[in-house]
């Protein structure tokens, strides 16, 4: 067999599925074949065209698998063996990664350089919503699934749960802060965990839907605000007692959320921006303070490579955490249109959607 389906964008608001070859793996490489993989808020960026890749790239970047054929130059892991990746996969060779910053991984000489160079996988090259998947730096980016989680455990760590927890990281969350989380999808979810994780003595979740409320409660918020039913900047100063939250997480990508987050934040506080934006964002001059508040806004994109992904898998081994709840809808690959049009158009209560091509 030398071809395999996969998931490809054709054109703003077409993704077909295609038949295309199966990678040819370089000693540096390892091809995995996908068990499992779902559909992140970014692809449905991608789906709309604001954010552009190339026509006839396979998108997705959340693979969970096992490993099909190795390269000759990756050691320490054998075929047959699950696995994940993270969806940034850097290199760890550029500037960015050796600055501290490898999910910009940053390019090289020969390439150039560019924000967001460590996530490849559905932006760069081919990602996977598809049968095969190729792993480059496998060496850097493979990370072996401990025995006894399912797949559906660990889908959430090449992205969705290193995000939220990188929110959590980014914003400095010391035991007792005061932390607001605005937008419980998937990633905003995580970012309550986080929270929770570091120490936080009261978590406050933000949302319109009160299914996702009653998610966040299980995940560790200890308020939650339904914005359709209370003035959230009036109830947040209320439970501050007039002091604000010590950080804010923001989890959705408007400039309603990210000026309310803004708002809710106390002198000295941190606003963690994990949304994808796609338009100008504007800061208020009263709540940004003039400048002069001494607040911080601070971004993260998702940290990657087999040490991260590790230490998010040993979290769920430990039992302090079940992300599984989250996936809400299974697909198979050959109804991945049908699934793109569920989770673009938030129906029936979807969170995540688990895509299974075999």
């Amino acid at each position: 067999m030398n071809s395999m389906r996969a998931a490809v964008f054709v054109a703003p608001g077409r993704i077909e599925l295609r038949e295309k070859p199966i990678p040819a793996v370089g000693p540096g490489d390892a091809l995995v074949r996908i068990s499992t993989t779902t559909i992140c808020g970014t692809d449905i960026h991608i789906l709309k065209g604001e954010y552009p890749v190339a026509s006839g790239l396979t998108i997705g970047h959340e693979p969970v698998g096992v490993i099909e054929k190795l390269g000759s130059g990756v050691k320490g892991y054998r075929e047959g063996q699950r696995v994940i990746a993270g969806a940034i996969c850097p290199s760890f060779t550029s500037y960015a990664c050796q600055d501290g910053f490898p999910s910009q991984d940053g390019g090289c000489e020969c390439h150039g350089y560019k924000p967001m160079g460590g996530w490849r996988f559905g932006n760069t090259i081919d990602g996977t919503q598809a049968e095969y998947l190729l792993v480059p730096d496998a060496q850097a980016n493979l990370a072996p699934i401990p025995d006894g989680l399912s797949d559906e455990q660990v889908l959430m760590c090449p992205d969705i749960m290193s995000t939220g927890f990188a929110g959590a990281e980014a914003a400095g969350i010391r035991i007792g802060d005061v932390v607001a989380v605005f937008a419980q999808g998937p990633i905003g979810l995580c970012a309550v965990a986080g929270a929770r994780l570091r120490g936080a003595e009261l978590i406050i979740a933000v949302d319109g839907l009160d299914q996702r409320l009653n998610i966040s409660r299980r995940l560790g918020a200890d308020v939650t605000l339904n914005f359709q039913q209370v003035d959230v900047i009036d109830e947040i100063m209320r439970l501050t007692g007039g002091r604000g939250v010590d950080a804010s997480i923001e989890a959705l990508g408007t400039q309603t959320t990210f000026e309310t987050a803004l708002r809710v934040l106390k002198p000295g506080g941190t606003l963690s921006s994990l949304g994808v934006y796609s338009t100008d964002l504007k800061i208020p001059l009263d709540a940004f303070n003039a400048g002069l508040g001494d607040k911080r806004i601070v971004s993260s994109l998702c940290p990657g490579g087999k040490e991260r992904m590790r230490r998010l898998m040993g979290v769920l081994s430990s039992g302090r955490l079940d992300l599984s709840p989250l996936v809400t809808h299974h697909f198979k690959l050959d109804r991945i249109v049908e699934a793109y049009d569920l989770f673009s158009h938030q129906r029936d209560g979807v969170l995540k959607v688990a895509i299974k091509p075999f």
